[in-house]
């Protein structure tokens, strides 16, 4: 784990069979009120608290957990996790929350070919993804949390609940798998997903000052150049009708 600025921390990601999410831990650590923000895929529970572990971050310091959104590389290791900070809280947007709660996985496997895959591959029950929220985020709230300010921005598009936490002192972004930072936006052809909502969320975040962009996967930024998002949601326009 790495400390990208005051207040936020990034795990990388291994990819291996399938990708595996980044993970941020936010807050500042003296608040003893830290949330991570998504978890990872399936398997990779362990290493991701260990990383927390190695830079001296007291578990039970973890509050929440705060998912941008639940396809499988971003949710898969939460029982991992949950296990090993039992208290910690889960806070997910309602519309992909409610299929949580329910059982509804169809939002976690993207596609019926792909669940089976990963059934057999990881060897998942039939109820592995049904978890209660404690939380139910709408977008537009403003989370006062580790002496820090994190706006929910709703950008639906990739999925049907995904959120971005907007850090407005910092410049900070964290939008899940809706942009990355090498000219990428998110895939539109999974369950839940629509190619005429993710243009407008990705026009959405074209209002934001952002100079640290940290996605879902790949690199991360610090230093973006002026209007980056602009200039993706222009080269992906054509797709996007």
């Amino acid at each position: 784990m790495t400390k990208v600025s005051e207040g936020v921390y990034f795990i990388q990601g291994q990819d291996e069979f399938l990708p595996d999410s980044h993970v941020y831990v936010i807050g500042e650590p003296e608040s003893n009120d830290l949330s991570m923000v998504d978890v990872g895929l399936t398997g990779k529970g362990g290493y991701k608290i260990q990383a927390i572990r190695k830079m001296g971050i007291e578990l039970d310091s973890i509050k929440r957990i705060i998912m941008t959104h639940t396809h499988l590389d971003h949710i898969g290791c939460l029982s991992e996790v949950k296990k090993e900070i039992p208290g910690a809280e889960l806070w997910v947007h309602t519309l992909e929350a409610d299929p949580l709660e329910a059982g509804d996985d169809r939002g976690v496997y993207g596609m019926n070919e792909f669940k089976g895959m990963c059934q057999m591959q990881y060897s998942l029950k039939a109820d592995a993804f049904k978890f209660r929220v404690d939380r139910k985020l709408e977008g537009g709230e403003s989370l006062d949390i580790g002496n820090m300010t994190w706006e929910v921005i709703f950008i639906p598009g990739h999925s049907m609940g995904g959120i971005a936490l907007y850090n407005r002192p910092g410049k900070i972004l964290i939008p899940g798998d809706v942009i990355y930072a090498d000219y990428a936006i998110g895939r539109f052809d999974l369950h839940g997903a629509d190619a005429g909502q993710l243009r407008k969320s990705l026009m959405d975040l074209t209002e934001l000052d952002v100079d640290i962009l940290l996605p879902g996967h790949n690199n991360i930024i610090k230093g973006l150049p002026s209007g980056y998002i602009g200039k993706v949601v222009k080269m992906w326009e054509p797709y996007l009708a």
